[in-house]
């Protein structure tokens, strides 16, 4: 089973010109793709070949595990475990590894214990210095975040979109929105931009996804300070893609990454689209940059096609 593992770094040297930066992601890009189709089509070998091929100009936490995945499929430990040594330094969800049937072929290797080790050890390491108290409160609206989002789909499905059912759970949303968004700015205001050193992967997590969910004028106002987290290691490149996206959108202007999809109202059954965006052509080459799929596979969820060339027809 493959992992989402959202750590990407450019194999080039930072002075690298740009044209020769974006020719690197362009074919990590397109590999890492033909990995990935050739892992679902069972032919593991020549998916950890491609991935070796791929890991010459870019490389992805996820992809370098999912290249493990395709090694031990193919019965090359040592290639697996060379993968795996990779994202060990700072890979930390024992109970995926620990589960994962892809990698059963390795449990009996004297190297399986040992890298379990260090996984355990970077649980603790992630875990020593957590504020505890604010865990546990962004762990809570987490919850209120998400608890009612992930009914609408069936309530819509069932009831319609315009219907009283369906406008009655965003309003419950709403009403969570702005109790959180007050708990959030707090934390925000008095401590800064949380990293996950401090409240973990999730409750990071969270203080974007509530930020996310809040008004223009909020987002515009803690946009530029998860901009500064970013840089400093304390928020998820990716997180912030999708807050720009919506804060150009918001500002009636193009997204840059293709996160933002809206909703023909007016077809039945209702159909989708990726609102406004710059340079359609390129946009792959952008989301591969902050760890994001590339926009074809993110669409498919709203039963999308990705096609550039039509989508600027439209």
């Amino acid at each position: 089973m493959k992992k989402t593992i959202l750590i990407f770094s450019i194999i080039a040297a930072t002075n690298i010109l740009c044209g020769q930066r974006d020719f690197a992601i362009r074919e990590y890009q397109r590999l890492s793709k033909k990995a990935d189709s050739l892992y679902t089509t069972k032919d593991y070998k020549n998916s950890g070949l491609t991935y070796s091929l791929a890991f010459k100009y870019a490389g992805s936490g996820s992809d370098h595990y999912n290249a493990a995945c395709s090694w031990a499929l193919a019965n090359y430990a040592d290639s697996a475990f060379s993968q795996l040594n990779l994202v060990s330094v700072y890979y930390n969800d024992y109970n995926h590894i620990t589960t994962d049937s892809d990698l059963n072929s390795l449990h009996n290797d004297v190297r399986w214990k040992p890298l379990l080790e260090k996984i355990k050890q970077n649980i603790t390491k992630s875990e020593t210095n957590l504020n505890k108290p604010l865990v546990a409160l962004l762990d809570s609206i987490k919850n209120d975040d998400q608890k009612y989002r992930v009914q609408v789909e069936s309530v819509s499905n069932k009831y319609g979109w315009e219907s009283q059912e369906t406008q009655s759970l965003w309003k419950i949303v709403r009403e969570k929105d702005s109790i959180n968004l007050v708990k959030v700015k707090t934390i925000i205001d008095k401590y800064g931009w949380l990293g996950s050193d401090v409240v973990g992967v999730e409750g990071n997590n969270t203080l974007f996804l509530v930020i996310q969910h809040s008004d223009q004028k909020t987002q515009e106002k803690y946009l530029p300070m998860m901009k500064e987290a970013v840089k400093n290691g304390k928020a998820s490149a990716s997180d912030l893609a999708l807050l720009e996206d919506r804060v150009l959108l918001g500002q009636g202007k193009k997204q840059i990454y293709g996160s933002q999809i809206g909703r023909d109202t007016k077809t039945k059954p209702q159909t989708f689209y990726v609102l406004p965006l710059e340079d359609p052509d390129n946009v792959d080459q952008r989301r591969v940059s902050v760890g994001l799929s590339s926009l074809a596979d993110y669409v498919i969820y709203w039963q999308i096609k990705w096609d550039p060339a039509q989508y600027k027809k439209d």
